[in-house]
């Protein structure tokens, strides 16, 4: 799909948001991806890369393979990620501490909109696409609840946690930042990233060193695991949309548990700063909620996420109208 660069720069803006969507333990880059509109071209994209693809750059040159990756928008995506990683994380982490009801509700009323959205896309309820739902809910649901477990800081696993969580961060509704905690290695690629950026302010070269091959392993899981199952995404796409879009719906609905802004803590964890943060948490009612509930600017917060995600599609819909 050839865009202009103003169009790249639009790409780009939406990798930050799912960058900052996926340190999140709750909120999913992939309905980020979804919600903005890029879902299904980046499944495809990553399933279109392919060792033949060398072969392409050895017949027609470097450019003909580029364009046939869709290069140019995987470049745009990744910088937005990268860039979003490495600075907007750090306000996300500090609005989560500092504002957490204000935000979840924002985050809540966002993906209520993108069920709304993503629900309408699904063209016939047959049985199919009701049992693609309920196993969607079921299985999000039961994410938002099982228990983190504890994990050696090791390379095979780290490699094994990059596979697990990078199939998590594409699926709508299912939080890749809350696989890794789940998987007991949340602590460790965030202090990991934290290190590597620190490395490279103060040009430690011995810190970047001992962050970039945590990273690397990391990456590499992720690399793998994403290649393996863009594929069958793309290929659920392009035979079974309808029980797709409704299994991803499922996800959505059912990952609400998790950000659900009023919690009691059930349990705690000690972070990379050695700060005492809550592990496991119940959602509650806010007449329950321990401390200001602040339903007053959590429902103004909510509805602020749903307007922005309608507007979002409102826009997409009249440019899309303007270039038929």
């Amino acid at each position: 799909m050839r865009r202009k660069p103003l169009e790249y720069l639009f790409v780009t803006l939406k990798g930050m948001a799912m960058g900052a969507a996926d340190v999140v333990p709750g909120v999913s880059g992939g309905t980020i991806a979804f919600i903005s509109g890029i879902y299904e071209e980046l499944v495809s994209t990553i399933d279109n890369i392919k060792l033949s693809s060398l072969k392409v750059w050895k017949k027609e040159g470097f450019k003909a393979m580029w364009n046939s990756l869709n290069g140019n928008f995987l470049l745009a995506l990744l910088t937005g990620i990268a860039i979003s990683i490495m600075s907007l994380a750090k306000l996300i982490t500090y609005l989560l501490e500092t504002y957490p009801i204000v935000v979840w509700s924002f985050f809540f009323g966002l993906v209520i909109a993108s069920i709304y959205f993503v629900g309408k896309q699904v063209s016939q309820w047959n049985i199919r696409a009701i049992i693609a739902i309920a196993i969607g809910i079921a299985v999000s649901y039961y994410i938002t609840i099982a228990h983190p477990v504890s994990s050696p800081d090791s390379y095979a696993y780290l490699f094994f946690s990059g596979f697990i969580a990078i199939i998590a961060m594409i699926l709508p509704g299912i939080s890749g930042a809350f696989i890794l905690l789940l998987m007991g290695s949340y602590g460790i690629v965030m202090s990991t990233v934290n290190q590597f950026r620190e490395g490279i302010f103060q040009f430690d070269f011995q810190l970047i060193s001992q962050a970039f091959s945590k990273l690397a392993v990391f990456a590499i899981g992720a690399i793998i695991g994403i290649k393996s199952f863009s594929g069958v995404l793309n290929w659920m796409f392009k035979h079974h949309k309808n029980t797709t879009l409704a299994l991803l719906t499922g996800f959505m609905v059912g990952s609400l548990n998790k950000i659900w802004p009023w919690k009691e803590v059930l349990s705690w964890r000690t972070n990379s700063h050695n700060e005492q943060v809550p592990l496991l948490e119940k959602s509650i009612l806010p007449i329950h909620f321990d401390g200001d509930a602040q339903v007053f600017t959590a429902v103004i917060s909510a509805v602020f996420g749903f307007l922005t995600i309608y507007l979002l599609e409102r826009i997409a819909i009249r440019a899309q109208k303007s270039n038929e």
